[in-house]
């Protein structure tokens, strides 16, 4: 096991949570210590894919470390210099935008903000349904930022869906150490 502290947030994409919580397995298996991080709209709403209850209890066995789910509690993230590295996943398109344009009103932005203020790496896994429309922008600028590192991601549903990106989740480990190398994993898109 590797001795680092990673920061895992979840986002409100709520038909990749089940992903999320097998990326979750997968990074604490490889990491000694783990700090589960939730949006206020994970914590607090229940869908058919599953109850918040459920998901941040499941987050807590997981990581056996309790949720942070408020931006007070996050805050600290940056000036302790809790984490090595955060992983956002699944990242939504809202949260996406939120990051390009410096906006810090829920606690994943602030755990990105705080944590982004030491210069370590942000690992996103994006997850939305408006990624080649409305979120494309952010996605753009946010590629192009230091110290943030995309999971590898393709349309879902083309036909469907065709604004609609997915990242693959599987690929959350292999990123993370790109990441810790400084370097983008290839290719970003499938």
């Amino acid at each position: 096991m590797e001795s680092k502290t990673i920061g895992f947030a979840v986002c409100g994409s709520f038909c990749t949570h089940s992903r999320a919580l097998a990326a979750l397995e997968q990074v604490a298996a490889q990491y000694e210590h783990v700090i589960p991080i939730v949006s206020e709209i994970s914590a607090g709403t229940d869908t058919r894919f599953g109850t918040a209850h459920d998901l941040m209890r499941e987050m807590e066995r997981i990581c056996d470390h309790r949720v942070i789910r408020s931006i007070r509690d996050a805050e600290p993230i940056g000036p302790k210099q809790l984490l090595d590295l955060l992983v956002i996943a699944p990242c939504t398109g809202n949260t996406l935008s939120k990051m390009a344009a410096g906006i810090t009103d829920s606690c994943v932005t602030m755990a990105a903000k705080a944590h982004q203020r030491n210069g370590r790496p942000v690992v996103v896994c994006v997850a939305s349904n408006d990624g080649l429309a409305g979120s494309a922008p952010a996605i753009g600028q946010l590629l192009m930022r230091k110290n943030v590192f995309f999971v590898p991601f393709g349309q879902d549903d083309a036909i469907n869906k065709p604004t609609s990106l997915v990242a693959d989740f599987d690929r959350i480990p292999q990123t993370m150490q790109a990441a810790f190398e400084g370097r983008q994993l290839q290719p970003v898109l499938l």
